[in-house]
């Protein structure tokens, strides 16, 4: 998901998934299969689409059929992972780990990213640890391992998660989507004093090479929305959508919902194919009681295809329904959303609610 306001409103998604999120794109780039048409190829394809029982009938007929191990394996894991059923998820991928051939290759980091996720979502976090310990002995410039490794010492040791944070930084001097990213797991640990000195180091130690975009981006998490507003301003001809979204919450952030959504339907008359504009759109209409306007833009976003917003977008759509009175509607939605996402606690306590109306 892209950049979020501060002090969002419970219908915006918490960033629950971050890390799994992370390692699955990973895999997604990282893994494959042979050339040749396999059930492997169809489990695969059917977790892409997230229809991980289908995934799972195909990757028992690989085994059947005597497939790749490794490939059955991870792919089962990424089934279980989906389910949400991580005991079974580590017991096959720590089985793809072990069908490999004894020399670490670029699918066994891949399958360790997906373990230490895993160990992480279990509470596991000395498995999770131990996971990326092995990723970065094998390659100790692994920055992202470093970055998520700092992610799990954070439950317990902060002074751990510090320095693995700053050899992420180290290894990574302009890559400011991760900077962003430190600061959010500190602020959300409690740490946000920590979190905004690598903002403010960043910010004064690399002012020539910072573009208006990465000054705005800075300067909306240091909550200098003034400042912010102006390098984005500066930075919005460009036209992407990464701007422009955060050109928006700046200046809801100011409290200007006029302007920011003035901001995502100009954009909008550009490019129709950005899911995030139209959930900031819908986002900006509930907040001015405009639920019709704000139930099109999130349907509108709904129906792009290859939608990695869709979880937001459901849920986001389902509250606008409730806001119009139309709780049946907003029930049968819930229910089908919770067959899609039976992790999200919020929608769980929320169909209750619904359920009685």
């Amino acid at each position: 998901m892209a950049d979020t306001q501060k002090n969002i409103p419970i219908y915006l998604r918490k960033r629950e998934w971050l890390l799994a999120v992370m390692v699955f794109l990973i895999g997604l780039v990282l893994g494959g299969c042979s050339s040749k048409h396999s059930f492997v190829e169809e489990g695969m394809a059917a977790v892409e689409a997230l229809d991980y029982e289908t995934a799972l009938q195909h990757f028992e007929k690989a085994l059947l059929e005597k497939e790749d191990l490794r490939l059955v394996y991870r792919g089962m894991g990424l089934a279980y992972m989906g389910l949400i059923q991580y005991e079974a998820a580590a017991e096959c991928l720590e089985k793809a780990l072990a069908s490999g051939n004894g020399r670490p290759d670029r699918m066994d980091y891949d399958i360790n990213y997906y373990l230490a996720t895993v160990y992480y979502k279990l509470g596991q976090y000395e498995k999770s640890i131990q996971t990326y310990d092995a990723i970065i002995a094998l390659k100790p410039k692994e920055k992202l391992a470093y970055y998520l490794r700092g992610s799990v010492w954070i439950y317990s040791d902060f002074e751990k998660a510090k320095a693995d944070f700053d050899k992420a930084v180290s290894l990574g001097k302009e890559d400011y989507n991760q900077l962003i990213e430190i600061y959010q797991v500190l602020q959300t640990h409690g740490y946000k004093e920590a979190g905004i000195e690598y903002l403010q180091t960043a910010l004064a130690g690399q002012a020539k090479s910072l573009t208006d975009y990465q000054r705005g981006r800075i300067s909306y998490y240091l909550e200098d929305y003034e400042n912010a507003r102006a390098y984005l301003e500066k930075a919005k001809n460009a036209g992407d959508y990464e701007t422009i979204l955060l050109l928006g919450q700046t200046c809801e952030a100011l409290g200007d919902y006029n302007y920011a959504i003035n901001v995502y339907t100009t954009f909008i008359e550009k490019d129709q194919s950005n899911p995030q504009v139209y959930n900031r759109l819908g986002l900006c209409r509930m907040e001015q009681g405009d639920y019709q306007s704000a139930l099109s833009a999130f349907q509108t976003g709904i129906a792009i295809e290859n939608n990695d917003l869709m979880q937001t977008l459901k849920f986001n759509e389902i509250v606008t329904y409730e806001r119009l009175g139309e709780f049946q509607k907003a029930a049968g939605l819930m229910e089908s959303y919770l067959q899609m996402y039976p992790d999200d606690e919020t929608a769980q306590r929320e169909y209750v609610f619904l359920k009685t109306r």
